[in-house]
């Protein structure tokens, strides 16, 4: 059956490797990685309708969340804002759910927008995920099953929240000190 399965999936696979005319160079060269990530993807569209009705489907995000705060605790840990407290227990919070969250202790202007934008980093997970399944081709085995469950609430928990885009808006002056010395480079001729 697994056999069978596989040979499905690289017929599959075969009409997207030859897309170059269709699709954009980038999104040809890894057409298996994207075709093994989108039952995940569409996993992450299932679990995130089904948590909306119920807290009970938080358990399939919980993957996610870890991963989420994970990243800000890692990198509020790397850029100085001492992260004091890390929880994934779901609690109500107004009229909505928080599903976890991180403390940082010493948030300044230069470690808010990296330590509050982590979670962008957790996207990378599922395609280095889906790089390393895909590497002598589109294949299925039975793991691949649990790596999808694992990988879908990823692509939930890859978006910084409201709370943390407000978080970030306070590393406004590196925005306009970058800035400063994108022009002061241009104007030199170094760039």
């Amino acid at each position: 059956m697994a056999a069978d399965f596989a040979a499905r999936a690289r017929s599959v696979a075969a009409p997207v490797s030859s897309c170059a005319p269709l699709l954009p160079l980038l999104l040809c060269r890894h057409s298996e990685v994207l075709l093994y990530l989108a039952p995940s993807l569409l996993l992450a569209l299932v679990i995130r309708a089904l948590s909306a009705r119920h807290p009970f489907f938080f358990l399939f995000t919980l993957a996610g969340t870890i991963c989420h705060e994970l990243a800000h605790f890692c990198v509020g840990w790397l850029t100085g804002a001492q992260p004091a407290s890390f929880s994934v227990v779901p609690r109500r919070v107004g009229g909505g759910w928080e599903l976890g969250s991180v403390r940082l202790t010493r948030v300044r202007w230069y470690n808010a927008a990296p330590a509050a934008l982590a979670p962008f980093l957790v996207v990378l997970l599922p395609f280095l995920v889906a790089a390393w399944r895909t590497r002598g081709g589109v294949h299925a085995e039975w793991i691949d099953v649990p790596l999808a469950f694992a990988i879908a609430p990823q692509f939930l928990a890859c978006w910084p929240s409201s709370v943390d885009w407000k978080i970030a808006l306070r590393s406004w002056p590196a925005v306009v000190l970058a800035g400063a010395l994108w022009w002061a480079l241009v104007r030199s001729g170094w760039v």
